[in-house]
C-alpha cells in the first residue's frame, strides 16, 4: 500500500521523545522528504544550536525557530521534526494547525531522562541538576503537548520503526492528512 502525504506532520515533544528518529523513519516509510527544524536553523546560522543559545540567548533562537517553521510550513508536504520547544509558541502551535499537523511523542520522564543523560548537545541542561531541570521543563510542557492533534505513546521497549508504524496508524485515523492508495 502506498500513501499520499496531504500536509505536513510536525513530529512535537521532549527533547529524547524521538522526534527526529521517528520522524525519519516514517518519512522513509511514507517516501515523503524529512526535515529537522533545528538542523535547518544550524545550516542557516552555520553554528550549532548550542553555540546559538551561548552567542544570542534563548529568545533569539526562538525567533529564529519561528521563522524556520513558518517557512518549512509553505513547502511541500513532509515529516517536519521540531525542537522540544517550539510547540509551546502560540504562533508555532497555530502555524503548525493551520498547514500541518501537530504528532506528540509522548513519552514518560524515566525514558526520556535515559535517553539525554549522556548527552551534551541539550543546552537548556547545562546545570546543576540537569535531571530535575528535565523533570521543571517536562512539568511544564506536557499540558501544552497534550493540544497536539494526534498523540502517539511512547515505551521503553518500542523501536523506531515501532514508533514509526504506531504514528502512520494514528495519520490513517486523518483523512485530511494520509490517504492510503492501493497499488
Amino acid at each position: 500500500m502506498t500513501f499520499t502525504l496531504k500536509k505536513t506532520v510536525a513530529m512535537v515533544g521532549m527533547m529524547g521523545a524521538g522526534k527526529t528518529a521517528v520522524g525519519k523513519a516514517v518519512a522513509q516509510i511514507l517516501g515523503v522528504p524529512f526535515l529537522d527544524s533545528d538542523s535547518e536553523i544550524e545550516q542557516a546560522a552555520n553554528m550549532t544550536i548550542p553555540e546559538i543559545f551561548e552567542r544570542d540567548g534563548e529568545p533569539f533562537f526562538r525567533a529564529k525557530e519561528t521563522q524556520v517553521i513558518t517557512r518549512l510550513l509553505e513547502g511541500p508536504p513532509c515529516i517536519l521534526s521540531t525542537g522540544g520547544g517550539a510547540f509551546l509558541a502560540d504562533v508555532n502551535r497555530t502555524a503548525i494547525s493551520d498547514k500541518g499537523v501537530a504528532v506528540w511523542l509522548d513519552a514518560d520522564l524515566d525514558l526520556l531522562w535515559s535517553r539525554v543523560k549522556n548527552k551534551n548537545t541539550r543546552p537548556l541542561l547545562r546545570t546543576e541538576n540537569p535531571y530535575d531541570t528535565l523533570k521543571t521543563l517536562f512539568d511544564k510542557r506536557t499540558p501544552i503537548y497534550k493540544l497536539a492533534q494526534v498523540h502517539v505513546q511512547s515505551s521503553p521497549n518500542t523501536s523506531i520503526d515501532d514508533m514509526a508504524n504506531r504514528v502512520i496508524v494514528a495519520l490513517k485515523t486523518r483523512n485530511d492528512v494520509l490517504e492510503s492508495k492501493d497499488q
